[in-house]
């Protein structure tokens, strides 16, 4: 039961890291231990959803047998329960207290950076280059300007829904603010708020299919090229690091702040959520001490 819940709890952080521009609830998939096997849960889903349109169901039910049901359905729940609880909160708290916002999860997630490396057993110099064109990537993919639509059509949204579920379970790239580049962010989550299901679903069968079809790819890199893949997913995370920096300008570009006392609160928290991360790296350090 205490596995359970925690996995629930677990599910409601990485949908909620989903709902926040900047953060990716695959960083938090990383950071919790438990992304080798989301991804490859979410893969066989996939499959065995590939199983019953063509029919076969032998192959279905045997590839839904496989699946631990316990851990898909306490993820899943928390999943959706985050969102659907942030839908006004969340933006809103976004919106009010941005630079403070920001620099706690730029702690969060620059004190959680090595937790991932733990990882991998490979710690050669040319995984470097991995690191660093995640690192890349993820800087660039951040500085895009979003846009601005009014009423945006059911297949935008479902095109939205297959790009932005595929950054949600990627370290470091937040799906959140894929859906602001691409101008979706508020019009998806007015339409949850006021519960308009037709935008609902269009924007979930997309991410369905969006989910499925990367969390293949993902599997299949993570079983062929494991250590290379988690370099990268560390870059991305680290270079995710641009979009919560405290302080930007409306074109995306950081700024240096002016000292006073405006700013330390905004250290304060930064430095709240390095020291909360820094205890998690801690723990993970250990642990395999204890087994």
């Amino acid at each position: 039961m205490w596995r359970w819940a925690g996995h629930v709890l677990k599910g409601i952080a990485i949908g909620a890291a989903n709902v926040i521009p900047g953060v990716s609830g695959g960083t938090m998939a990383l950071l919790f231990g438990i992304y080798d096997e989301l991804i490859g849960v979410l893969g066989d889903l996939f499959r065995a959803g590939l199983d019953l349109v063509r029919l076969d169901v032998a192959a279905f039910r045997t590839r839904l047998a496989t699946v631990p049901w316990g851990f898909v359905l306490a993820i899943g729940l928390g999943v959706i329960i985050a969102p659907i609880a942030g839908a006004r909160l969340i933006p809103e708290a976004l919106d009010t207290w941005p630079a403070l916002s920001r620099s706690l999860f730029f702690g969060l997630i620059l004190g959680s950076l090595p937790i991932p490396l733990l990882g991998v057993s490979d710690r050669r110099a040319r995984l470097l280059l991995w690191v660093v064109a995640g690192a890349a990537l993820a800087w660039f993919l951040v500085g895009l300007q979003p846009l601005e639509l009014e009423n945006p059509s059911l297949p935008a949204y479902f095109l939205a829904g297959s790009v932005a579920i595929c950054a949600m379970i990627l370290p470091g790239v937040s799906g959140a603010f894929l859906l602001l580049v691409l101008g979706m962010y508020k019009p998806l989550f007015e339409a949850i708020d006021a519960g308009n299901l037709p935008v609902i679903a269009a924007f979930a069968l997309g991410a369905g299919l969006g989910l499925g079809s990367f969390a293949l790819l993902l599997k299949w890199l993570l079983a062929r090229y494991h250590d290379a893949t988690m370099s990268l997913l560390v870059g991305l995370m680290a270079g995710s690091l641009r979009s919560l920096w405290p302080w930007l300008a409306e074109d995306r570009s950081l700024l240096v702040p002016a000292w006073s006392d405006d700013v330390w609160p905004v250290l304060l928290w930064g430095l709240t959520g390095l020291a909360i991360a820094g205890g998690m790296t801690l723990w993970e350090i250990k642990r395999p001490l204890k087994t």
